[in-house]
């Protein structure tokens, strides 16, 4: 059989190939009959780089099949691939993310495949736990609130990737939070993110998930207010964090100080964040990394106050 004078006997070793000639090809010339025993077959080949080839085309089939039987087989073809043992063919997938979510529906997309992310979510190849992070606001956007809040452990694993081992997923999931608060609210966040930031810096016996929290509040000051900054994130930083056994928390702390200061009100900047970063820049505070940065904050407090 050919279509567009494409052999299929050589579909396994020409996939993306072959994929590219049937998404050119005009629907009228295409039967799903034809074109699911092949992507059938192309999921199962032995070879990863088949597979790989066959996930990152694969999404462009949807819209030419024109029959929703014939959709429903093709997306259960794409949930074999996203627990393929090779990573790439994961990772193929699901930069097509969006396309995967906006054919399947807000349904199947809670029903189907949010347990395969949320499985994906623990990858253990962090490549693979970075992209589906980076995803997550565009499924919160089509999920909507009501059902992202259902899924507790999505919801946890939010949380849970702040303190991951890489420090390139810690930053991601910072980045999450905001962009979450963003699609969600600040009334959203203030009830779902704030307080397990403020948690996760008092209860944390890890220096570097303290940190993570500062570079948190420090992120999450930019959308989500100045009524939860002063309420919720002052304190920490100047009763708390301030006063940290381990210096780089400290320094940490003024760089946040420095960074959250056009989000409060010039009263709090003088009743709590000058008389916090003069201590940090004192003569009592041995440690000259302290020192430095806390100097460098009043110097911007001075210039824009």
């Amino acid at each position: 059989m050919r279509i567009d004078g494409f052999p299929w006997s050589s579909a396994t070793t020409s996939t993306a190939l072959l994929l590219y000639r049937l998404r050119r090809t005009p629907a009228r010339f295409l039967a799903a009959r034809d074109v699911l025993p092949i992507v059938h077959e192309l999921v199962g080949d032995p070879s990863q780089h088949v597979r790989a080839a066959l996930s990152a085309n694969i999404m462009g089939l949807p819209s030419d099949l024109g029959d929703d039987e014939a959709v429903k087989d093709l997306l259960d073809l794409v949930m074999i691939l996203l627990k393929d043992e090779f990573p790439d063919v994961r990772l193929n997938l699901i930069a097509k993310l969006a396309d995967v979510s906006s054919v399947m529906g807000v349904k199947r997309l809670s029903d189907e495949l949010m347990p395969t992310i949320v499985h994906l979510a623990e990858d253990k190849n962090w490549r693979v736990r970075l992209a589906i992070i980076e995803h997550i606001p565009l499924l919160a956007k089509q999920l909507g609130r009501e059902i992202f809040e259902e899924d507790l452990k999505l919801s946890t694993l939010c949380i849970k990737w702040l303190i991951d081992n890489v420090w390139s997923i810690r930053e991601a999931a910072i980045m999450n939070l905001k962009s979450l608060a963003e699609v969600f609210g600040t009334d959203w966040a203030k009830q779902n993110i704030v307080p397990q930031i403020v948690h996760l810096f008092d209860f944390s016996s890890k220096y570097l998930h303290r940190i993570t929290a500062l570079n948190a509040v420090a992120v999450l000051s930019e959308v989500v207010g100045a009524e939860v900054v002063e309420d919720s994130f002052i304190s920490l930083l100047t009763d708390r964090a301030s006063k940290d056994p381990v210096p780089n928390v400290r320094f940490g702390t003024a760089k946040t100080l420095s960074h959250v200061m056009p989000f409060v009100t010039p009263e709090m900047k003088e009743s709590k964040i000058r008389p916090c970063l003069s201590s940090l820049a004192a003569e009592s505070e041995t440690d000259t990394d302290v020192n430095y940065f806390a100097k460098q904050a009043l110097e911007k407090l001075a210039a824009n106050s």
